[in-house]
């Protein structure tokens, strides 16, 4: 077998700080790059060189080239090892995001949330185009924290008048009366990641004074039937583990001017043996319905600890092998 033919690629920059900054101490940005990419890489005043196999080269350069577009254009004024992640993670899946362009974002009033994967910007445009959308994929691929962004852009932008945050409780059968405390309290073990997205992407006394007055909402999933949600943003967390009947309730409050993210993970169902999930039941009738958004992200799209995506894979790999078919 013939070895793959060595390159060499040259890049200028205009400012010799911003390449410092992306070097790292002791140039270890670009020690991580070269691990990562198996290439090597040298930097001498404005200039970085770049030498291995020509696919390898080219995403190395598309990492540089893409970290320092991001300080130049002033999203980071420093960069730091998940910066230089997330860029190798855009190389890996398909270089820079749309061709060059700034990857897909959600403004928050703490900080703009940007795509770390052409999945997850794939799902930040079905969240500015539907009214309906489905996020399905594996923990760590931002499904749920995705949905709490444009939720939180929705409202700061004043889109919407309102963020109602549902999920089931399964372990507690949806009949918390024996949980002590109000029904905030019962229920706020079961929205923990939800709350840990606001806090993240709001000032902690806004997220309190919106809590007390209404604007963001805790509602049991048991507690929807009935209601007409308009000028909101509703998220349905963890929503594999509805049933038929509570997703088609649900998706049916949907009011003018709302717009509704259904978030969960198909091989994470919870309901007792033999109980259909409401989530594969929906995804399976509203494919291809006009207004209603799908998307599955995969181990590809995880942007935790990098093994976590290669265990993924793993057992994505394992499900093909039993299932075919699938």
């Amino acid at each position: 077998m013939t070895p793959a033919k060595s390159t060499s690629i040259r890049l200028e920059f205009d400012d010799n700080a911003i390449i410092a900054l992306l070097s790292g101490e002791h140039n270890q940005h670009l020690a991580h790059i070269e691990k990562a990419l198996d290439v090597m890489v040298d930097s001498f005043g404005n200039c970085i060189t770049i030498s291995g196999t020509g696919s390898a080269a080219k995403s190395a350069r598309g990492v540089i080239e893409g970290l320092y577009k991001t300080v130049v254009d002033g999203q980071h004024q420093m960069v730091d090892k998940a910066m230089v992640d997330d860029a190798l993670r855009w190389a890996t899946n398909g270089n820079a995001p749309d061709g060059g362009k700034a990857a897909p974002a959600c403004e928050t009033w703490k900080k703009k949330v940007f795509a770390k994967t052409r999945g997850q910007g794939d799902y930040m445009k079905l969240l500015q185009q539907n009214d309906v959308v489905f996020g399905l994929g594996p923990a760590g691929t931002g499904k749920t924290y995705i949905a709490v962004a444009r939720a939180v852009e929705a409202l700061k932008k004043r889109e919407v008048e309102r963020i109602i945050l549902s999920r089931p409780a399964v372990e507690a059968g949806e009949r918390l009366g024996f949980l002590p405390g109000d029904m905030k309290e019962k229920v706020d073990p079961y929205l923990r990641p939800l709350y840990d997205a606001l806090y993240d992407m709001m000032p902690a006394d806004k997220v309190d004074r919106m809590l007390a007055s209404g604007e963001i909402e805790i509602a049991p999933l048991a507690f929807m039937r009935g209601r007409t949600l308009t000028a909101a943003h509703v998220i349905i967390d963890e929503a594999q583990n509805t049933t038929p009947i509570q997703m088609k309730m649900v998706l049916t409050r949907l009011g003018q001017d709302s717009q509704m993210v259904i978030t969960g993970d198909l091989s994470q169902i919870d309901l007792p043996v033999g109980q259909p999930s409401g989530l594969a039941d929906a995804v399976s009738l509203l494919d291809n319905i006009k207004g209603v958004g799908i998307i599955h992200l995969s181990g590809e799209d995880v942007v935790r600890h990098p093994v976590v995506a290669r265990i993924l894979q793993a057992y994505e790999a394992g499900q093909k092998r039993v299932n075919p078919a699938k």
